[in-house]
């Protein structure tokens, strides 16, 4: 060897004092996790001089790959699937923004996805390259995994039978239409047997308004899915509107009335509901919703949405309990039909799942019915009919209650209720207006239009190609502002909206046909007419003979299902934050303990109301704290803040748009730019007017595409 070689250099010792031989892991965990390739087939490779050359160290991991231990997942990074990168688009740059499409006559590509708030996200299909696999520390530390639930609750059009501009044919479309009107009955039919007995009306009372509920109910729905936000989302009578309408119904001024209180009270309801939803027509056709747009945020609809099923605690199991053998029987049907029997299909339908709560309504029914026909609830001189203040005798006193909400009375509903009954408008007669009232009820439609826009925005996700644009958004809760102005000409006793179990049903039933849920309306109009010789009439008297106990019964489980899908709305932001942790926490409790004050002034303990213990939250305009000289701001007042949702919303809406926070982590609402939106055929197909309406109003910008 000449000089001139340079001298062999000699490798550096290791450590000292050595560390311990690690037992060599399995070529498929070990290679895979670490992404090492060894050159040749053996997990180490020799050199030529013998030495055995270790694999190069893992880099760190990139900033934006590091788990986030507040928000309990790991942080945006690219995901892979089958050699296909889906790297998270930046928000500002709109040139790479990919819709994805359904069909290929939309154009576009096929690999583009939503993200899980509505994000567009780009995909790069790079050749030759490997699915990655996640490392060990995403294992543990990703808790929220991007796959559906196993109800299919899932924010991927990918997930959906049928989406929303699908036609399959007139068969799937009826079924479809008719089991989607079917799992969400219960939140159509049961406002009315609750706000109608308060009123004091009758069973022929109680009939009427579930028939004209019926008809409204179909007719509002064909006008959202046509001329506002175009979404399968159903309209109804809202438990929003719920707690508002039962406080007017317990105003001080009707304690006193003597007569037809009913026809009274829901005059005076209809005229409050006109007025407010006014306002909400207004709040949408004048565009200012979509600045209102700014402030409504995953952390402010889901405190707001659960607050308003957990409002009526008082009201759910304190009522069960007067006849518990029948109220604990449909509350266990239901719980065991939705969570313990909900993975068993036939024909491919989760039935129990789908159709918990009229199954379990049947049950219970047919229960009560048969005790009832039995005798079991018949005691001897004992009449139902007479007032509970008229009875003498201390036997028929101690079992009147269960007399009153055990018995299924069959032959007073069908009775009572004619063969061919057609809903008018003022059918109760021409409605009253007073201006606290009306106040009361125009904050209540802007509670309604936040429950609406977490409606629209979920079911977006889940059906349509991106989520609409504010302009239809504002669109839509024009519409439903007239909506709920036709249920207070008709007299529902309560306003229109989109209800909150939507998403819900979308998800379980897999169903987001914008054509079956208007086939499904159509068929709730002819049900609230005619059905073959049997009249709507006698359908709204048998649910009128559902007992209260029954209804209480099914609230519990639904006001639960509405507080959980409140709830739910956390999935678009980052629920570990400490930041929204708090704030939603903040905002339930204040819900709760602020409207306990206002509820509980005021009232000694030994006082004898003359209401019944679960409609005492509702008398605080009587006994607020707030007293002024002026009595009607006295009633605006107490009784707006001892509402549960109004006091959510204005903590939740103050803090989360006063406390710092990034767009991931309050996790905005992502809402489609109208200028994007005309560019794509799929957007524009989803929420365009039907027959060329939209060209005419082309310049009204703020209430469009």
């Amino acid at each position: 060897m000449s000089k001139s070689d340079p001298k062999p250099t000699r490798p550096r010792p290791g450590p000292w004092p050595p560390l311990p031989e690690e037992a060599p892991m399995p070529p498929s965990s070990w290679a895979k996790k670490t992404g090492f390739r060894p050159k040749f087939s053996g997990e180490t490779n020799a050199s030529d001089s013998g030495q055995i050359s270790l694999p190069p160290p893992r880099p760190p991991p990139p900033r934006g790959s590091e788990p986030d231990l507040e928000a309990g997942r790991v942080r945006s990074q690219p995901a892979a699937t089958n050699g296909v990168t889906v790297p998270a688009a930046p928000s500002g740059d709109k040139e790479q923004t990919v819709v994805k499409r359904r069909k290929e006559s939309d154009g576009g590509s096929k690999n583009a996805g939503n993200g899980p708030n509505g994000q567009a996200v780009a995909v790069a299909v790079e050749p030759n390259s490997q699915p990655r696999r996640p490392a060990r520390s995403e294992e543990v530390v990703d808790v929220l995994p991007n796959n559906g639930d196993d109800d299919g609750f899932m924010s991927r059009p990918s997930h959906i039978k049928y989406e929303l501009r699908d036609t399959p044919g007139l068969v799937p479309i009826g079924l479809y239409g008719f089991q989607h009107y079917l799992s969400i009955l219960g939140s159509i039919i049961l406002i009315p047997l609750v706000i109608v007995p308060a009123m004091g009306g009758t069973y022929e009372d109680t009939a009427n308004v579930v028939s004209t509920v019926l008809f409204v109910s179909g007719v509002t729905t064909l006008l959202q899915t046509s001329f506002g936000s175009r979404l399968p989302l159903i309209q109804g009578p809202s438990f929003v509107y719920l707690a508002p309408a039962l406080a007017i119904i317990n105003s001080p001024e009707f304690q006193g009335l003597n007569g037809n209180n009913f026809k009274h009270i829901m005059k005076e309801l209809q005229g409050a509901v006109i007025i407010g939803s006014a306002f909400q027509a207004l709040l949408g056709y004048t565009g200012l919703m979509s600045l209102f747009l700014r402030l409504i945020n995953p952390v402010v609809v889901s405190p707001t949405i659960a607050a308003v099923g957990l409002s009526f605690y008082s009201y759910g199991f304190p009522l069960v309990g007067t006849c518990l053998e029948i109220g604990a029987v449909q509350i266990l049907s239901v719980i065991i039909f939705s969570l313990y029997l909900r993975k068993i299909s036939v024909f491919g339908h989760r039935v129990f799942l789908i159709y918990a709560v009229p199954l379990g309504l049947a049950i219970t029914w047919a229960t009560a019915f048969l005790l009832t026909e039995a005798g079991v609830y018949n005691y001897k001189g004992c009449d139902t009919n007479v007032p509970a203040s008229n009875i003498i005798s201390d036997h028929c006193r101690k079992h009147v209650s269960r007399m009153k909400h055990c018995r299924v009375d069959t032959s007073h509903a069908l009775n009572a209720s004619p063969w061919f009954r057609f809903p008018y408008p003022l059918q109760w007669g021409t409605p009253v207006f007073h201006w606290k009232m009306a106040i009361v009820m125009c904050v209540v439609s802007i509670i309604s239009s936040v429950d609406s826009v977490g409606s629209y925005h979920a079911s977006s996700l889940l059906v349509a190609s991106r989520p609409p644009t504010p302009g239809v958004v504002s669109r839509g809760i024009g519409l439903e502002g007239l909506s709920s102005v036709l249920a207070g000409l008709w007299g529902t006793g309560t306003g229109s909206t989109s209800l909150t179990e939507n998403v819900h049903t979308i998800a379980v039933t897999k169903m987001g046909s914008r054509r079956a849920v208007e086939l499904g309306a159509c068929v709730l109009i002819v049900l609230s007419l005619v059905v073959n010789t049997l009249h709507a009439g006698k359908v709204g008297g048998f649910l009128a003979s559902i007992p209260q106990v029954m209804v209480a019964a099914l609230l519990c489980f639904m006001w639960a299902m509405l507080a959980a899908l409140g709830l739910s709305n956390l999935r678009y932001s980052e629920a570990g934050s400490s930041r929204n942790i708090i704030i939603v926490g903040l905002s339930l409790f204040f819900s709760l303990s602020i409207p306990a004050y206002f509820q509980q002034y005021g009232i000694a303990p030994s006082s004898n109301l003359s209401v019944p213990s679960y409609f005492q939250p509702y008398i605080v305009a009587s006994h607020g704290p707030v007293r002024s000289k002026y009595g009607g701001m006295n009633y605006v007042l107490n009784t707006l803040f001892s509402l549960h949702m109004v006091i959510a919303f204005l903590v939740a809406v103050i803090l989360d748009n006063t406390v710092p926070g990034s767009r991931q982590e309050r996790g905005v609402y992502v809402w489609s730019e109208r200028e994007v939106a005309k560019r794509e055929p799929a957007v524009a197909k989803d929420y365009e007017l039907p027959f060329r309406i939209g060209r005419v109003f082309r310049w009204v910008k703020w209430v469009g595409l």
